[in-house]
């Protein structure tokens, strides 16, 4: 975890870096694609990050940087593919306790414009999304124990936010879990629920919401929880619809959860260990899950062990049979991509600088190098702008 590393945030808009050859390697077609990498960054530094990745063979290319924004960690690209937004992950904002979120404008050649900054209501905003309807951008602030809503005008600008549900209570670790930490924030298919995973609370806190109203009212039940000091961060969909699951950072465990989608309910199914058995370490915790788009296989990431362990899906119940794990290449994965043919799974080192590439196994899942890295400083998260 980096918390203690925001300062205060900048008040320069963002300043494009881009490389001359963007143009050229765009135009190549469409076996190459782009992606945008969030990091942890002095303002006056590179912060979000322009790669472009060969799927023909799993290269990586940097293509530009963008300056001008404080620890942009967390990152979400707009369904229209006009518009990105990152959280700002730091404790105050035009003189008050508060993180922020910024928005940028896309560019033909893929470089960002920014466009305004609206405050995230909460400290240490640490992940966000753009709703489905693409009406507005849900946050969750790590610091200040909420989530928020900010509505989007028609030019993919940030108004105050609409809503702030800040939450209560503390679970079973005094140094970790002694008061709300809502670590994610996801939505539906049908964009009718949110959930936030909540790492002080164990607890994924489900919100009916209203893209039209920009509103999150609680649901019934208001939450899933998982075991005590489990620490749940970040949540994932699986395609169908049916399941769901959470990475529990402290637990080093996912629980896997079928989905009720007419009433918005989590039932727990199962939950697995992210180690191998003989893993031994003090210092260990996990980051990132994802679901593979074919739905077959669920990706999580370990720090500490620098791992990415694999699973099987059960199509039926959503359960998951573990299949491997393989190295990251680097220290403390964070997030981790997909690209969207389901070929390459980029894991992105925060603390060695690095990204590498790793190759999915259509039949298995299994991950293997390709050999293929980059260097990008302090990355935590890899999103792809998805044609």
């Amino acid at each position: 975890m980096i918390r203690s590393v925001c300062f205060g945030l900048a008040t320069a808009l963002a300043i494009i870096t881009m490389g001359t050859s963007f143009a050229e390697a765009a135009a190549d077609g469409s076996d190459k694609v782009r992606l945008y990498v969030g990091s942890y960054a002095d303002a006056k530094g590179d912060g979000i990050y322009l790669l472009e990745l060969d799927l023909s063979n799993g290269k990586l290319t940097r293509l530009g940087a963008t300056s001008g924004v404080q620890n942009p960690s967390f990152l979400a690209i707009h369904p229209n593919k006009r518009y990105l937004y990152s959280v700002c992950e730091v404790p105050e904002f035009e003189g008050k306790r508060t993180g922020a979120i910024a928005a940028f404008a896309i560019e033909s050649d893929g470089g960002l414009r920014a466009l305004n900054r609206e405050s995230s209501g909460g400290e240490g905003p640490c992940h966000l999304i753009v709703d489905k309807a693409g009406k507005n951008v849900l946050a969750a602030n790590y610091g200040g124990g909420s989530a928020c809503c900010l509505p989007l005008d028609d030019k993919g600008r940030l108004a105050k936010a609409s809503e702030v549900v800040q939450h209560r209570g503390k679970s079973t670790n005094p140094q970790r879990q002694e008061s709300p930490h809502a670590h994610s924030v996801n939505l539906d298919r049908a964009n009718h629920f949110a959930f936030v995973a909540d790492l002080g609370l164990d607890e994924v806190l489900v919100y009916r919401f209203d893209a039209e109203k920009g509103s999150l009212k609680a649901n019934e039940p208001p939450a899933a929880k998982v075991k005590p000091g489990s620490g749940p961060r970040h949540f994932a969909f699986h395609p169908s619809g049916r399941f769901a699951y959470v990475i529990n950072e402290m637990a080093l465990t996912i629980t896997a959860f079928r989905y009720d989608e007419a009433h918005g309910v989590l039932s727990e199914v199962q939950t697995v260990s992210t180690l191998p058995e003989d893993a031994k370490g003090d210092n260990f915790s996990t980051a990132e899950v994802q679901v593979h788009p074919s739905g077959k296989f669920v990706y999580g990431s370990n720090r500490g062990h620098d791992t990415i362990a694999s699973f099987a899906v059960d199509d039926q119940t959503g359960r998951l049979t573990p299949t491997g794990h393989a190295s990251t290449g680097g220290k403390t994965p964070r997030n981790f991509g997909i690209d969207p043919t389901g070929k390459y799974l980029l894991a992105a080192n925060q603390d060695s600088d690095n990204i590498l590439v790793l190759k999915i196994d259509p039949a298995s899942g299994k991950l293997s190098s390709t050999g293929n890295a980059i260097k990008v400083g302090r990355p935590v998260c890899v999103k792809f702008l998805v044609p």
